[in-house]
This record gives structure tokens, sequence and C-alpha cells, in this order.
């Protein structure tokens, strides 16, 4: 592998502090990856020899029910850690995580990570501080779930998407990357018919523009009203 230039993570919020010489180091000790689309980057309960920085596309986290079902538990993007099952005192990865697009990522052992935590605190504060965002996400999917309307559930998984991937085009605001119908029932629990039903109204209303596994987002604040609308 060609050397990697420091500027590549400097910026990322995980190694915000680093001077150059530390992230050097990181990289020297890393391996660049490549996932094509719709290929496991792990597994859930393998065990966690490697932990990962995503570079380039996303990747979806997926846990499977006792009965088989998928749930889609959040997308990654760009810049973000995952498989850190060892900030979670894990040996094990606790879901899946599959590539939404085409990926890069970096990779390193597991077995280096009680060194570059304790070489590196701001890597640490960091890195838990992302863990402990993703619980309060968790969390307030379970909230979600138990409480709110289905179309509300929908309408905040567009925009979330939205807020994490969106980019700006003449339409509106586009969800870069391929996301289908099921993906979206698998985020918010509910069936694939619910999902194409509210897409094609909120199309009729002229709120989103969908198809081909895109997504465009052209009224936005209809969809925030909908979402954040108290029955």
């Amino acid at each position: 592998m060609s050397r990697l230039d420091p500027s590549l993570i400097a910026d990322l919020p995980p190694f915000a502090g680093m001077d150059r010489q530390s992230l050097e180091g990181m990289l020297a000790k890393a391996v660049s990856v490549r996932h094509p689309k719709d290929s496991h980057i792990f597994r859930e309960a393998e065990k966690a020899n490697s932990f990962f920085l995503l570079l380039d596309g996303f990747v979806r986290v997926v846990k499977v029910t006792p009965d088989g079902e998928q749930v889609i538990i959040r997308y990654i993007a760009a810049g973000e850690l995952l498989g850190i099952a060892k900030a979670l005192g894990r040996e094990t990865y606790p879901a899946n995580a599959v590539a939404a697009a085409d990926c890069v990522l970096l990779s390193w052992r597991s077995s280096i990570w009680d060194a570059i935590v304790s070489t590196h605190p701001g890597f640490a504060t960091n890195t838990y501080s992302l863990v402990g965002e993703r619980l309060v996400g968790t969390q307030d999917r379970v909230v979600e779930l138990a409480t709110e309307r289905v179309e509300q559930r929908v309408a905040n998984a567009v925009l979330n998407l939205a807020r994490q991937t969106g980019r700006k085009t003449e339409d509106g605001i586009l969800i870069d990357f391929l996301i289908s119908r099921q993906d979206i029932s698998e985020m918010t629990g509910t069936t694939l018919h619910t999902v194409s039903r509210l897409l094609s109204s909120w199309e009729t209303k002229g709120w989103i523009k969908s198809g081909r596994q895109r997504i465009t987002i052209i009224e936005g604040h209809e969809l925030m009203m909908l979402a954040t609308a108290r029955s």
C-alpha cells in the first residue's frame, strides 16, 4: 500500500488534536480495504479482530431479530469509526456492517486498541463520545418506535438520511446513495407496502421526488412539520 498522507484523517473527529507524528503512526498501522456494495464488512457475533474508519461510501448497521427479520439500526457516513467493539467492552461485533455503497476503509487490528487509547487520550475521548451519541440515538429510535405514528417515523428517517448524506441539487436535497423502500421499512419498523404508500403520497404532494432507489427532498419543511406533529 502506498504511504497515506496524514491530511487524510487529520480533520476527522476521532483524530482531532493529534500531531503529524501521531497521525503518521496511526496510518502506519492501518491497512486500506475496499468493500463492494452489499458486501459484509463484519458480521454480528464474529470475533472483533479489527476496527475501521470509513473513508468513502456508506455503511448500514443491521441487527437480525430471533425470527430472522432485519432491522437497520443506523447508517454510517465517511469519516466515522465502526467495528469499535473494544470501546463497548466487547470481544465480538454487536451487529452486522454492510456496505450500502462501494466503500473504502482503513482497518486496524483490535489488539492495538488499548495502546492507542492510552497513548492518545484525545482519540479515546472522541471515540467514547461517539459511542455515547450512538447510544442516545438508539434510545431515541426505541422511543420513536413506541410512541410515534408510522408516517412520523418514516418522515424522520428520510430527514435524518438527508441530514447525514444530503447533497444539494437543482431539484432539492438528494440522499446521496441508493436507498430502497425496503431499507426504509427496516429502519422504521413498518411494512414495505406502508413505506411505498407514504412515499407515493408525498411525491404526489410535491414534497419529494423518488425513483430507482433515489430520494430527493423538495419540501423539507412539510416533512419536518409532519415528523414533529403531535397527536
